[in-house]
Formats: structure tokens, C-alpha cells, sequence
């Protein structure tokens, strides 16, 4: 066990050996840490949080009571592999969220980004890859395998199927059902969610000029009706334009995926 003689544990806190606990960080009352686990810099762990097997948690992230972090996937698969969390700085994950470590078969790592917001009750399932500054909302669940790319909002109470891309700056409405990848920037929403537009809001809020703004909303347009299959509509659309962000929706709708899309109605 490595605890920086200037990081502060509470009496209560079980610290296990071969945890390293980084300068500055805080350990609360009735905590326990596994001994696989990092600690860095300035974290805070408040109370009654478990955080267990190979787990590094980023320097500034602050992790509310209850919250249960690397603890084994919920995969029937998993035979007690030693599969690893890493999760980035600056998070701040609230009540209730669990986070589960990876699986040998999706690689064998979840890694989760900075600055995100993990709000109550909230899930990452195994061998996820959550991007930064991603917002998943009260109990919202990700399942395994997804990826979910920076500037993400995910709704309270939906659920995101396994192996689902959702790209982005992307937002999905609450009590939505996400079966399929998510184009960049698009506006999701509705029990068994569609695509219903662009995320404007979001779009403006970062400083997107308006002519980007114009030349997705034809994007999008051209992917619902233009000429042959989806797929050709897409990789026509990366010829014509100049806009980076359009490029953006193009490279992630031609990538590798194991799912379809969600397509404009």
C-alpha cells in the first residue's frame, strides 16, 4: 500500500495493500479500496464507496457515496480474467453509478474519459469507451461494447444497446431505447429512439459556425433521400463537401460498426 503522506484517509476507510493513493486525494468514511487500485492527484472519494479490482481513477475526479467502481462485469462470460478500468480526470460520477471492468473478448479494458458527469444510478457496462466531456443523466444504462464519442448527452432512464456507436456531440432524449449507431450531432428521442434531427442546441452552445450548422442539416436531408443505399449516400456526401463536420458524420457512418443506423425519419 502507497498512501501520499499528504492525501487524507478516514479512520473508518479500508485501504488494501497494494493500493496507491496519489497526493492530495481524499479518502472518505466507510470506503473501501481495492489493492489494484490508483488513486491520483486531488481525487475524492466521499463515503461508502467500493472501488475495486484494476481500476485508475484521474486526478480531480470526485466520486459520491455509494457508488460502486471496477467491480467484475455483469457478462456470463467472465471466468475471472484480469480485465482493467480506467477512468480519466476531472469526472464527477454521483450516487449509485457503477462502473464495471472489461472482458478478455471486447478487449479487456472500459475506459472512461474526462469531465464527464455520471449523474445518480446511472451504468457503464463492460469494455465501454466513453469520450470526453460525455453527460449520462439519472439511470441510464450503457451496455457493453458501446462507444460513446466526446460531447455526448445521454437522457435520463434510457438504455443504450450493446455494440452501439453514438457519435459525436450527439444528444438522445429521456426514456429512449438506442438500438442502432448514432450519426455525429444528431438528435435522438422516442421509446424505440429515431433519429429526429440535429442537435442544435448543443451545435450552437459550442460555436459552430452557421454555415457548418447549414451544410449538416443538408446532410442529413441527402441521407434521408437521396440516391442509392445509405451507406452510397454517405460516402457521396465525404466527396462533395467542405465542411469538417459533415466529414466527421461521413468517417464515423463509413467506419467499423456492428450495428445499422439510426436513420432520419
Amino acid at each position: 500500500m502507497s498512501v501520499d503522506p499528504t492525501a487524507t484517509v478516514h479512520p473508518s476507510a479500508v485501504i488494501e495493500d497494494g493500493a496507491t493513493i496519489g497526493p492530495g486525494a481524499r479518502i472518505g468514511p466507510f470506503c473501501v479500496i481495492g489493492p489494484e487500485v490508483t488513486v491520483a492527484a486531488d481525487v475524492d472519494i466521499r463515503s461508502h464507496v467500493v472501488v475495486a479490482g484494476w481500476t485508475d481513477i484521474g486526478a480531480g475526479t470526485v466520486i459520491f457515496p455509494f457508488a460502486s467502481i471496477g467491480e467484475v462485469p455483469q457478462d456470463l462470460k467472465f471466468a475471472g480474467e484480469r480485465t482493467r478500468l480506467r477512468i480519466g480526470a476531472r469526472n464527477r460520477i454521483r450516487e449509485h453509478v457503477t462502473m464495471n471492468t472489461g472482458t478478455v473478448q471486447g478487449g479487456g479494458e472500459t475506459v472512461v474519459g474526462d469531465d464527464g458527469l455520471f449523474m445518480a444510478g446511472c451504468h457503464i457496462a463492460h469494455d465501454c469507451h466513453i469520450g470526453d466531456r460525455v453527460i449520462v443523466v439519472n439511470q441510464s444504462a450503457i451496455a457493453g461494447h458501446c462507444q460513446i464519442a466526446d460531447d455526448v448527452i445521454v437522457g435520463g432512464l434510457s438504455g443504450i444497446h450493446q455494440w452501439v456507436r453514438i457519435g459525436r456531440g450527439a444528444i438522445i432524449g429521456a426514456l429512449s431505447m438506442v438500438t442502432n449507431d448514432v450519426v455525429p450531432y444528431g438528435l435522438v428521442q422516442g421509446p424505440r429512439a429515431e433519429l429526429d434531427g440535429l442537435n442544435l442546441v448543443g451545435l450552437k452552445r459550442r460555436g459552430v459556425a452557421r454555415a457548418d450548422i447549414q451544410a449538416l442539416r443538408v446532410a442529413l436531408l441527402t441521407l434521408k433521400q437521396g440516391e442509392g443505399t445509405f451507406l452510397e449516400r454517405a460516402r457521396r456526401l465525404g466527396d462533395e463537401t467542405e465542411s469538417d463536420h459533415v466529414r466527421q458524420m461521413v468517417e464515423f457512418i463509413t467506419g467499423a460498426s456492428d450495428r445499422s443506423f439510426l436513420v432520419p425519419k
